[in-house]
């Protein structure tokens, strides 16, 4: 499990920050484009419009959580828009330099942010584009044969305009990217070199059926920092959002346990287990996850029904139809999905009617208290109940006692999760857990027995 809690939140505050800042582009580039379409400048007036039409298709976009594809147009299209119009209309005349250049220092670090987010060899060439483009455009009288100057009265405006508002963007820059490289005490720096140093790695808490054989496992995030100890999930993964790092752990993650599935698949004693991997929204959600999960199943040659991933509904801030549309491309493969923590959001039964979901797990709050709660063990009764109407598998997960056992098995789960069957641990040790005999709880066997008993 690597992110839950708090990432609908955080995806809907970098939602609003992405619209507020494409209405922002908009607003200044229409403002040019009245300005010179008043002064009767028709060609620069339809130049100018260029940005105020890709700022509102991004504004459709980033509504639609998909942010990947927001960066690449974004990047490309201003950076095509600020060469062809230093060129054309923003060439240096006496006392009047060129400016528009200015916006592209301002790219290239958009560039070096979205590297750190999601390492890409596409980031890094736009980035050196666009500073490559600056220095030239700056040091050389650059233009076209028919470039058209902009009138004296209007460059005197942009001189002083576009420098200003090429300083505050850049400042607000580097206050993100201060952001993203200094987390409280330093986490986010730490965590990006603890994927460098080896310090993060997965362990796996087995999962059993009901007759106490393990079938299952869950791949779980843990940091062991070389001074601090190991560090609670509790404490780097909210460290983990803030600064948009998720979606590289989670691909760390991915990718460490399709490495497990691929060694467990060639021993034919680990062939048949299932491994759930935890996927969190900010990941989801990446334009390029589907894509992502094909690759690395091909890398590993894994059977896809070997993989499951856990989804919360926080995934469902990007709307629902493009996150059931991504779930069908990845069912298609084979892939199984769980709804995580069901039971604790409020539109969870509108969610199984859309989502090609195929397990629900019931969430560990409810488990604690099932042996003392009469509402809370029938709540767990009524999921069960919902689960075996709609044909899906429910899971337990947070079960630390018989007693709990019993009631969870009474009521019909299939697969249960949690203290009682094992801790979270190294892949070596649950292997060597894989070899010893099943072996159900005592409470289980004796309520086993005693309905033997009376037929």
């Amino acid at each position: 499990m690597i992110g839950k809690g708090s990432d609908e939140q955080q995806t809907k505050r970098v939602i609003r920050a992405y619209q507020a800042a494409t209405l922002a582009v908009a607003l200044f580039s229409a403002i040019w484009t009245v300005i010179f379409a008043v002064n009767g400048l028709k060609a620069v007036a339809i130049a100018e419009s260029f940005p105020v039409t890709i700022a509102l298709v991004c504004f459709v976009l980033v509504s639609q959580g998909k942010f990947g594809l927001v960066n690449l147009v974004v990047q490309i299209s201003f950076l095509a828009f600020i060469i062809g119009f230093s060129v054309m209309f923003d060439v240096p005349e006496p006392g009047s330099p060129r400016v528009t250049h200015l916006f592209l220092p301002v790219l290239g670090m958009l560039g070096y942010l979205n590297h750190l987010r999601r390492p890409s060899r596409l980031q890094l060439a736009i980035m050196g584009a666009s500073l490559v483009s600056f220095v030239v455009l700056h040091a050389a009288d650059l233009r076209l044969p028919f470039a058209e100057p902009i009138p004296p009265e209007l460059r005197a405006v942009g001189i002083w305009m576009n420098p200003a508002i090429a300083a505050l963007v850049f400042c607000s820059t580097i206050y993100i990217l201060q952001k993203r490289l200094a987390a409280p005490s330093g986490m986010a720096r730490d965590l990006v070199r603890a994927m460098r140093r080896g310090e993060l790695t997965l362990a796996y808490q087995p999962q059993v059926d009901r007759e106490g054989k393990i079938i299952a496992a869950e791949a779980l995030l843990r940091w062991s920092h070389p001074t601090k100890g190991a560090i609670s999930p509790a404490t780097f993964i909210p460290a983990a959002e803030e600064v948009g790092l998720m979606p590289i752990l989670g691909g760390f993650v991915l990718q460490e346990a399709l490495t497990t599935l691929a060694r467990w698949q060639a021993d034919p004693q680990t062939t048949g287990l299932t491994l759930s991997v935890n996927v969190s929204a900010s990941q989801f959600n990446e334009s390029d996850f589907c894509a992502t999960v094909r690759e690395l199943l091909a890398r590993h040659a894994i059977d896809p029904s070997r993989l499951q991933l856990e989804l919360t509904e926080s995934v469902l801030i990007a709307g629902l139809e493009p996150v059931a549309k991504k779930m069908a491309e990845l069912t298609a493969l084979g892939i199984r999905f769980s709804l995580d923590d069901f039971g604790t959001g409020f539109s969870s039964l509108a969610y199984l009617r859309s989502l090609p979901v195929a397990e629900l797990k019931i969430d560990r709050s409810f488990v604690a208290n099932i042996t003392e709660s009469d509402r809370d063990a029938a709540l767990v009764r009524s999921i069960r109940a919902l689960a075996q109407d709609l044909g899906l598998r429910t899971v337990a997960e947070g079960v630390e006692t018989p007693a709990q056992h019993a009631i969870l098995h009474e009521v019909g789960c299939e697969v249960f999760q949690g203290w009682l069957f094992g801790r979270p641990m190294p892949l070596a040790e649950f292997e060597v857990a894989l070899s010893a005999p099943p072996r159900l709880p005592a409470a289980a066997v004796n309520l086993r027995s005693a309905r033997i008993a009376t037929g």
